[in-house]
């Protein structure tokens, strides 16, 4: 049943929450209802709210792009199907979408940020049905868990997949621990890499990632790049990997250290793909690019054609969520948003609604 108004938590303005209700919008023929099971926080968010960083739906609007929900409304065929909303919707049908890329889209929609004044951190959305995952099987899995791979899992797989990960390959994951850095350290173990090799400074989150994917840990406090690079050169020759040539950086923190090591790690035939977001200058010789015969990659969200390979990784085990997730009811949004602002938060907080 399609509610007649939708309950949510607003920026009216960057720094302010209200929670209001505003009315279900006129739904087109391809539209649909999702009842939302979970909404996760990401940085982005935080960016959005604290930061300044622009929307382009101007506030007062409903943040909140990592969503999964129920279909209750709209398109027949999908009705009773539980779904996962990509956090980047591409038209499908321009000249970058027909390439490949849709998920640099021109034309693309966001929730939380360039789709009107509706986000995730609500009760229900209406979104196009056309891009949708739908959920089969998932077991004992939490259907709230799967909303952060909308973003937080997805982003790392894509990121993966513009590096051409595969066997044999050694990746370097800075931030490893992190929101998304743990699920693309998680990810580029699944995805077949011979030597995931992880760096953080949260000592206690870097260990625990040598349950879920790295095989190397490296915290960079109180160390100078060299004796990082060092490190990392020492582990890849003792277990007969390539120790100056061809590895694969993923840079996750979004931080001006974070990107100044990524870069000074990059070597020959090496690949850097930045999948942080933040807001400093970084400066670099480009001519090492051409020296080195390396390559830098930027990679925003992913297609949603990629979800279904990534949902998979999800329920097979190869990527787990629930050590990495917790639950919070929709109530808590403001503390929710001040800890993880100052870095408080030991687990990625998916928030469901509790109107």
């Amino acid at each position: 049943m399609i509610p007649s108004h939708i309950d949510t938590w607003q920026m009216t303005e960057p720094g302010k929450l209200a929670r209001t209700r505003i009315p279900m919008p006129a739904l087109g023929p391809d539209d649909v209802v999702v009842e939302i099971a979970g909404c996760g926080v990401c940085h982005t968010d935080l960016s959005y709210f604290y930061m300044g960083v622009p929307t382009i739906q101007k506030p007062p609007l409903s943040l909140g792009h990592e969503i999964s929900g129920r279909v209750v409304g709209g398109r027949a065929d999908l009705v009773g199907k539980e779904v996962i909303i990509p956090a980047v919707i591409p038209c499908g049908d321009c000249e970058i979408c027909r390439s490949g890329r849709s998920n640099r889209c021109l034309d693309q929609h966001m929730p939380g940020y360039s789709m009107g004044i509706y986000g995730g951190f609500s009760s229900h959305i209406v979104v196009g049905g056309r891009f949708l995952c739908v959920v089969e099987n998932r077991g004992a899995m939490p259907l709230e868990h799967l909303s952060v791979v909308a973003d937080a899992v997805t982003t790392p797989y894509q990121a993966g997949c513009r590096a051409n990960l595969g066997p044999g390959d050694v990746a370097i994951v800075i931030g490893a621990a992190g929101g998304v850095g743990s699920f693309m350290t998680q990810t580029a173990k699944g995805m077949g890499a011979k030597a995931v090799i992880g760096i953080d400074i949260n000592e206690e989150k870097l260990q625990m990632m040598t349950k879920y994917g790295a095989d190397f840990v490296v915290n960079p406090k109180g160390k100078s790049p060299k004796e990082v690079r060092d490190l990392i050169k020492g582990f890849c020759k003792q277990q007969g990997l390539p120790a100056n040539f061809g590895w694969k950086i993923f840079e996750v923190t979004g931080t001006k250290p974070g990107q100044e090591l990524a870069l000074f790690l990059l070597s020959f035939v090496g690949t850097l793909v930045v999948v942080g977001y933040g807001t400093d200058e970084t400066s670099y010789m480009l001519s090492r690019l051409m020296a080195f015969d390396a390559q830098l990659i930027g990679t925003w969200g992913c297609p949603p054609e990629r979800y279904p390979e990534v949902l998979a990784m999800c329920l097979d085990g190869r990527i787990a969520l629930g050590d990495f997730v917790e639950t919070r009811p929709m109530s808590r949004i403001a503390e929710t948003f001040e800890q993880a602002h100052h870095g408080e938060l030991k687990r990625r907080v998916v928030l469901v609604p509790d109107f």
